[in-house]
C-alpha cells in the first residue's frame, strides 16, 4: 500500500505518512503507560518539577566532565532547545569549584545564511547562545580552553575530524522539534529515488555532519520558540551533527520539557523507539537502534492527546 502524502507539505516526508495504527496507538499512551515502555537500551524517567528536570540535565553535562583527565578526554554534545540547563550547569561548576579544562563539548546545529553558517554576533547564533549561557560564566580557571569547544561549521572538515581526535563523547544530549528530529536531522524531501517512500532507517545512519534544507515545520517551530513568530527571520538552511557522530556517543539523552513538542509527539517517539519501529519519516525513531538512550519527560508537560477547542 503506498505511503500517504504529508498532511503538513506534499513535498516532505515527516510523522504524517505514518501508519493509522501508530497514530492510533500513540494518543492512547498515558504518561504511566509510557514508563513502562523502558527497555533494555532504552529507559524513560519522569521529573515532576521544572527544577528537578533541568538541574538533572545539568548535572549530565557535569557528571560527563569530572570523568575527563589530560590522558583522556571526555565531552558532550548539547542542545540549544533546551537551553535552561547552560546557565545552572555554570552556576555548579563555579560553585563547587570543579575543573572541566580537560572536558569537551560539541555543538549540535548551526543556522546557516547565503552559504555560510551565521557568526556569533546573529541574534539566533546557537553558538553564541552556548557561551553566553554556560561557558563565558563560567570561571577563568575552571574552563575547558577554547579549543575544546566544538561548533559545526558549512566547511565540516575541522568539526568531524574532532569525533575521532581520541575524545570519548559520554553523552549526546537533544531536544525534540515538532517534526521529531534531534539536532536538525529532519525527514527528506519527497523526490528522487524518495518519492514513493522515505530513506532506510539504514541509509539515514549514513548521514554524518551536513549542510540540511529544513522542514517547513522545523522553520514554524523555531519562529515560534526563538523568534516572537517571525518565521522571516528564521533561516531555511542549518549545519547538523549526524547519526554517524549520534552513534559515537556512549549514550543518547533526549530531554522533553513540553515547550518544543506537543503532547502527540512526544508520546510519538517514546512508542516508536520503544517497540523497535524506525522510520526516517520520524528521525526520532531511529534511535531505536542505538544501544543506550533515556528519554526525559517533565510529567506535567506531556499533556494529553483528548480534543479541546480553544
Amino acid at each position: 500500500m503506498p505511503r500517504k502524502f504529508s498532511a503538513i507539505s506534499p513535498d516532505w516526508w515527516d510523522y504524517t505518512t505514518l501508519d493509522d495504527e501508530i497514530i492510533r496507538d500513540t494518543v492512547k499512551l498515558t504518561p504511566e503507560k509510557m514508563l513502562r515502555l523502558s527497555r533494555p537500551g532504552f529507559k524513560v524517567v519522569m521529573y515532576d518539577t521544572l527544577e528537578d528536570f533541568y538541574l538533572a540535565e545539568a548535572l549530565e553535562y557535569v557528571a560527563a566532565w569530572q570523568q575527563a583527565t589530560p590522558d583522556n578526554p571526555v565531552g558532550i554534545c548539547g542542545p540549544i532547545g533546551p537551553t535552561e540547563q547552560l546557565p545552572l550547569v555554570a552556576r555548579i561548576v563555579n560553585d563547587l569549584g570543579i575543573n572541566v579544562r580537560s572536558g569537551h563539548f560539541w555543538g549540535m546545529d548551526e543556522w546557516v545564511l547565503d552559504g555560510r553558517e551565521v557568526p556569533p554576533s546573529h541574534p539566533l547564533s546557537f553558538e553564541k547562545a552556548d557561551r553566553q549561557l554556560c561557558f563565558d560564566r563560567i570561571r577563568k580557571n575552571l574552563v575547558m580552553p577554547d579549543s575544546h569547544l566544538h561548533f559545526p561549521k558549512v566547511d565540516t572538515t575541522s568539526f568531524k575530524r574532532s569525533w575521532d581526535a581520541g575524545v570519548r563523547c559520554a553523552v549526546m544530549q537533544g531536544g525534540q522539534g515538532d517534526v521529531k528530529h534531534w539536532a536538525f536531522n529532519d525527514p527528506a524531501r519527497r523526490t528522487g529515488k524518495y518519492q514513493k517512500s522515505p530513506p532506510t532507517p539504514a541509509e539515514y545512519r549514513k548521514l554524518g555532519t551536513r549542510v540540511v534544507d529544513l522542514h517547513p515545520l522545523t522553520v514554524a517551530q523555531n519562529a515560534r520558540t526563538s523568534g516572537g513568530g517571525n518565521i522571516s527571520l528564521v533561516p531555511t538552511q542549518a549545519v547538523t551533527v549526524g547519526p554517524v557522530e549520534t552513534w559515537k556517543a556512549e549514550k543518547v539523552s533526549i530531554w522533553h520539557a513540553g515547550h518544543h513538542d506537543n503532547p502527540f509527539g512526544q508520546r510519538l517517539t517514546c512508542l516508536m523507539v520503544a517497540k523497535k519501529i524506525p522510520d526516517s519519516s520520524v528521525p526520532m525513531s531511529l534511535l531505536a537502534d542505538h544501544p543506550n538512550v533515556q528519554f526525559n519527560y517533565y510529567r506535567p508537560g506531556i499533556g494529553t492527546c483528548a480534543v479541546a477547542m480553544h
